[in-house]
């Protein structure tokens, strides 16, 4: 649940600036040559935003683009490395406002480096903190460029796979103990915009567990888990259709619609985000996936 929530950001909240006026520091620079992203999707953007030759540093995880692999490492997305920052000697550190990265956040501001920490929750807010990142770094022409792009690409995809027929979707987060995605998630968003409905009602939480009852109650049509990596999905996808063998009555069990999707290109709310969307589309509207192929060859 934990790398759901935390890779998923970007809403938006300057600590350099607000705490500037507080603490004497100076605000954000308007053309920053030196960058650390401690995030994967926020790297995915800043290299979408045509800052790679500023990008500085960033963390383990960050694989993507490929040239991401090639910058310095500054630690883990779970737990930056402040003396690998600092030696990186950035003019700017974008960072993901969780739990997991405030601290840093806090020791860097206070030793005067400025800091902007972002968060991501739903598809909005991605387009927003898009283009707070572009004023940030001086690019906000390409910034406007870049949310018009992907919101043209989900406007179509939501038009493609638009459907009076609404299936029931179960989005697993983990199966030990079973726990889904509820609909205050922007996973929640995937499924409504490809014509879906969670088969998961109102919840307090956002990624409830759930029991046996709960499960077969819900009656879902289509049954969607993340990988665990990018490698073996065609193996974890045997695991998964034996998994729930368990539950032969649900429908998504009996129709075979259990899907293993890509975790990195559906969870990082980023420059990506149409490429997952598409990829929940198929598990949702296999028959349209074919159609539309088809059509292109």
């Amino acid at each position: 649940m934990l790398i759901i929530l935390c890779l998923a950001g970007v809403g938006f909240v300057i600590f350099g600036t607000q705490q500037a006026q507080n603490r004497g520091t100076s605000p954000l620079p308007n053309n920053p040559n030196r960058i650390v992203s401690l995030a994967p999707s926020l790297t995915e953007i800043l290299f979408a935003l045509g800052l790679d030759d500023k990008i500085v540093g960033v963390t383990l995880d960050s694989d993507y683009p490929p040239a991401a692999q090639k910058k310095t490492k500054v630690g883990t997305f779970w737990q930056p490395d402040t003396e690998a920052v600092i030696a990186a000697k950035p003019d700017l550190v974008v960072t993901l406002q969780i739990e997991q990265q405030k601290s840093i956040a806090d020791s860097l501001n206070r030793l005067g480096y400025q800091v902007l920490a972002l968060k991501i929750e739903k598809i909005e807010e991605l387009f927003t903190a898009t283009q707070k990142i572009g004023i940030a770094t001086g690019s906000e022409q390409r910034a406007d460029e870049l949310i018009e792009q992907i919101k043209g690409q989900l406007n179509y995809l939501k038009s493609k796979y638009s459907s009076t027929n609404k299936p029931k979707v179960l989005w697993v987060v983990q199966t030990e103990p079973l726990r889904v995605a509820g609909r205050n998630t922007f996973i929640n968003e995937f499924i409504e915009l490809l014509g879906g409905e969670n088969a998961i009602g109102p919840t307090i939480q956002q990624y409830p567990p759930i029991g046996t009852e709960e499960l077969l109650a819900c009656n879902a049509e289509v049954i969607i888990q993340t990988s665990m990596g990018k490698t073996d999905i065609g193996r974890q996808q045997q695991q998964a259709e034996i998994f729930w063998g368990k539950w032969a009555s649900l429908p998504a069990v009996k129709d075979n619609k259990i899907y293993v999707v890509d975790s990195d290109t559906v969870l990082r709310l980023g420059p990506r985000l149409p490429q997952g969307v598409e990829m929940v589309g198929h598990c949702l509207h296999p028959d349209k996936s074919i159609k539309s192929n088809e059509t292109a060859q």
